[in-house]
């Protein structure tokens, strides 16, 4: 039992930090691509910035929900009650 505790403590770090990493690299993609585009394009500054802003949002969201079903897990593990029986 001691061990499922443990391996549900390793998923719930994994899930959390790999969501973090992916997080990271998508947006800093994002705004390098932004950046360079606006560069070119000036004049499409303003529609660029309002899809860059809601798309890291959208990231962020991924990220953040990935953090919530990582800590329901390690807090209320809904597995533990199957494994008891």
């Amino acid at each position: 039992m001691e061990q499922v505790i443990s391996f549900v403590a390793l998923a719930a770090g994994l899930i959390i930090g790999l969501g973090a990493i992916g997080a990271c690299i998508g947006i800093g993609v994002m705004g390098s691509k932004y950046l360079e585009s606006a560069a070119r394009q000036p004049e499409l500054m303003n529609e660029l910035q309002t899809k860059m802003f809601l798309l890291a949002g959208l990231i962020d969201a991924a990220f953040i929900i990935g953090t919530g079903i990582a800590l329901w897990f390690a807090t209320a593990n809904p597995f533990l009650g199957q494994l008891a029986k």
